[in-house]
């Protein structure tokens, strides 16, 4: 049974749900830049992971299954038998894990900036207990070096929407993370997948997606230039003209 997530509806009334599911420590702003282009041809659902933003905080270690039951049972909320769904890092690994568990649900599928397996796991049972001692806040600093290259200088709204993370929600995810390895699966995803990595990506670095991409049945890989963890943010048109081509199919014959 999965948490009833906080979550935001906007666009076309009429249109198909694309389902837009975000990083680890953000919140469902992160996407305020790509919103606008995808609400011209899609009914847009934002939501915050639990335990982030306005989500509710549920105690102890969640797994990636518990995350994709989040998801899933939004789509039920939201009458949305099948969606497009669209996930960055954490986000893009619950959507990889119900494009793969639950394919009758999953038109077409984009994730960025991700892995289908993110070791070594004590690097994310550490961040958790540290966090669980100290606060997100002692971490916010650190994760937004990782999510923009050198060029991106207006950090401080970033870090803090790292810092109002519950700590007790970035660490369960964080343990979500640790547990995870879904190479195995990805086989299994049959939904036309874009994988979209940032060249400069130190967290997920191009050879993840790509490993995506070559190994669901239908994947392409589409790296970005100038572009860190957040390739949305760091280059929105880029990033965005990708995501509305593949959704609607136009890239392809």
């Amino acid at each position: 049974m999965g948490v009833e997530v906080h979550h935001v509806v906007s666009g076309r009334r009429d249109g198909p749900v694309v389902v837009l599911s975000g990083s680890l420590g953000s919140a469902l702003e992160m996407w305020d830049a790509t919103v606008p282009a995808l609400e011209e041809h899609f009914r847009v659902v934002r939501y915050d992971t639990r335990g982030h933003g306005r989500s509710p905080v549920v105690p102890g270690a969640c797994t990636l299954d518990d995350l994709a039951d989040d998801l899933v049972g939004l789509l039920d909320r939201l009458s949305a038998p099948k969606a497009h769904l669209v996930g960055l890092s954490l986000g893009g690994m619950t959507a990889l894990r119900v494009a793969a568990r639950d394919p009758e649900r999953v038109d077409r599928l984009a994730v960025l900036c991700t892995s289908a397996c993110l070791g070594p796991a004590s690097t994310w049972t550490d961040r958790a207990a540290l966090v669980r001692a100290e606060g997100t806040r002692a971490v916010a600093r650190s994760v937004v070096q990782r999510w923009f290259t050198p060029a991106h200088r207006d950090r401080a709204p970033w870090e803090a929407m790292v810092a109002a993370t519950p700590a007790e929600g970035y660490a369960s995810c964080c343990e979500a993370i640790a547990g995870m390895d879904q190479r195995a699966g990805l086989h299994e995803i049959t939904a036309p997948t874009l994988a979209i990595a940032g060249a400069d990506d130190p967290a997920t670095p191009p050879r993840h997606l790509e490993e995506i991409a070559t190994s669901v049945r239908d994947g392409q890989l589409l790296v970005v230039p100038g572009a860190a963890h957040l390739a949305n943010v760091e280059q929105p048109g880029v990033v965005t003209a990708a995501l509305v081509d593949h959704l609607t199919g136009e890239n392809r014959s």
